[in-house]
């Protein structure tokens, strides 16, 4: 008797669903009256996003989430146009693929070996640009993405440096948390082990459980990466059957396409840029709107 007593006890899915929800609803309370765009980005996903970060932990999560609100407030992600940061994007280096994940996440493609400015703020400004705009394209319901970094002509001299990748492993982690699915590393030569040795150590453990190293021999590696992508998708660069041919004009034509949703979605109006040789014909300001303070 005792033991069947223990066995109806035991937490049920619905009761642990029962249990975030709630959370949620405590998360948004201690946040307090928010308005304008703190209002847009915090939905009930995003503030599921900041729990699971912090493993369910109320104040941990709130003080992560406020501290996300002012970084926005100051850095105004949303903001940033294509024809800002167009010349990072000159050589495909970063780019958004025109195809999913097998469950419809949003894939960024990365080719350290494109690497053509030496900019930190502007290399980082540009890879926030294009997860903000992965994040855009994301189905209904999805909330992650997909990266997938090739190797291909990869050389130390083209890297980004130690302090550049420990920048945008903070700005990932502490400002987009639970945004990255998997991040595919594909083939990288063995003079990256260095520089993964030194950048590591400043991943999470969740982060860094996300990171998977690809090796064409490597048959599990391999069959791992399947499992996400289909081959008819994925460049042979990367394993797969298709052609990856960056086109810097017409991948200019799609930003500056979702430069529009991007203004309606935050709600302001802004008309599309003319695009010559993958730059702007005509630069348009969006209208900021105020932002309302964090909660203290």
């Amino acid at each position: 008797m005792y033991l069947l007593r223990r066995q109806s006890q035991k937490p049920t899915p619905e009761d642990d669903s029962a249990q975030k929800d709630a959370k949620v609803k405590e998360l948004r309370a201690a946040l307090g009256p928010l308005s304008g765009r703190n209002l847009k980005y915090c939905t009930d996903a995003c503030l599921r996003r900041y729990l699971e970060a912090r493993s369910w932990n109320l104040d941990k999560a709130k003080k992560m989430l406020e501290e996300t609100l002012r970084w926005r407030a100051t850095y105004k992600p949303e903001e940033t146009r294509w024809h800002e940061i167009a010349h990072e994007g000159e050589t495909g280096k970063v780019s958004r693929a025109t195809f999913h994940d097998r469950l419809g996440r949003s894939v960024l493609i990365m080719r350290p070996a494109k690497q053509n400015t030496n900019s930190p703020e502007d290399n980082i400004r540009h890879l926030v640009y294009l997860i903000e705009n992965g994040i855009l394209n994301l189905p209904e319901g999805q909330e992650q993405m997909s990266w997938l970094v090739d190797f291909t002509g990869f050389s130390i001299n083209t890297n980004v440096t130690v302090k550049t990748a420990r920048d945008i492993i903070n700005i990932l982690q502490n400002h987009y948390p639970e945004r990255l699915a998997v991040a595919f590393l594909y083939n990288p030569p063995r003079i990256f082990q260095a520089f993964w040795k030194a950048v590591k150590y400043f991943l999470d453990p969740k982060t860094f459980q996300k990171v998977k190293f690809v090796y064409p021999k490597g048959k599990e590696s391999v069959e791992l990466m399947k499992t996400f992508f289909d081959v008819e998708n994925l460049p042979s660069e990367l394993g797969g059957q298709a052609t990856l041919k960056y086109d810097h004009e017409e991948f200019s034509r799609m930003m500056a396409e979702d430069d529009v949703k991007t203004a309606k979605f935050w709600g302001f109006d802004e008309k599309p840029c003319h695009i010559t040789n993958g730059h702007s014909g005509a630069e348009v300001a969006p209208e900021p709107l105020p932002v309302a303070p964090a909660a203290s």
